[in-house]
């Protein structure tokens, strides 16, 4: 078998890195190619500042965004680190004369990449590039006002964030547990410049729910409680805490029984 047969056949362990913009899709015609080249223009300008040699990096176009894998030889921590620092400061300065800033969500996981004479392919490629895509880290962007949110996997948290490291500071990182086509992960958002933000918010329904009516069938009652308990059952999404005994006039919590305001 000839090396190239070879390199179509092996998996290489590596860093595989997703950059989507913000709200691509609101750009027109005109401006779109301004903000593809101010994107490659923070991208390109991080890996040289951070000293990380352009072929030890594959960089595939995506339109709005760019897909990044990063050879082994290169240290995580130094992507993770020093390239971060420089990508967000990047993205600062081109954002100081824009009207409407430029918005970045970065996805990272290291795992199994093949390549062909077309790109890159891989579970780790589809995870960076769900992750990056996730509805909590474009949430969390906005919820924040922030330029830049990296989401990292867990198992890359663990292994290599966890630790530290020069620019690694995991104490500004927060879990969370997005929703990706896949299925439900832990991931670990970041917001570079940072403390660690406010747990991401959890996705809402798209579907809303529909108004009471007459005839609309009664709530279950919850399994820990008596089948013949009179209490509403109530679901929601987000960090709620529950509690029992308490009164309800109409939607309006009004007290505890038996005194207190």
């Amino acid at each position: 078998m000839d090396r190239d047969a070879m390199d179509l056949t092996e998996a290489h362990y590596e860093l595989v890195i997703s950059v989507d913009a913000r709200r691509s899709g609101e750009y027109d015609d005109i401006d779109k190619p301004r903000m593809r080249a101010r994107v490659y223009r923070v991208v390109e300008t991080a890996f040289t500042h951070a000293k990380v040699a352009r072929d030890a990096v594959h960089m595939e176009d995506r339109g709005d965004g760019v897909l990044l894998s990063v050879s082994a030889r290169v240290p995580v921590t130094r992507l993770l680190g020093l390239w971060m620092v420089e990508l967000h400061e990047n993205l600062r300065d081109e954002n100081r004369s824009l009207r409407v800033p430029l918005g970045l969500r970065i996805g990272m996981h290291v795992g199994p990449v093949r390549r062909d004479a077309r790109g890159i392919s891989g579970r780790a490629v589809d995870l960076a590039c769900r992750l990056a895509d996730s509805a909590m880290a474009r949430q969390l962007l906005d919820a924040e006002g922030a330029d830049l949110v990296l989401v990292v996997s867990g198992s890359l948290y663990e292994d290599v964030v966890r630790g530290g490291g020069k620019f690694i500071e995991p104490e500004r990182y927060v879990s969370g547990r997005p929703v990706l086509k896949e299925g439900e992960t832990t991931a670990w958002f970041h917001l570079p410049g940072r403390p660690a933000p406010a747990s991401p918010v959890v996705p809402a329904s798209p579907v809303a729910a529909a108004p009471p009516t007459a005839d609309a069938p009664r709530a279950q009652a919850p399994a820990d409680l008596p089948a013949d308990d009179s209490r509403t059952s109530f679901s929601a999404q987000g960090d709620i805490s529950v509690h029992h005994d308490n009164t309800y006039q109409r939607s309006v919590h009004i007290g505890r029984k038996g005194g207190g305001a």
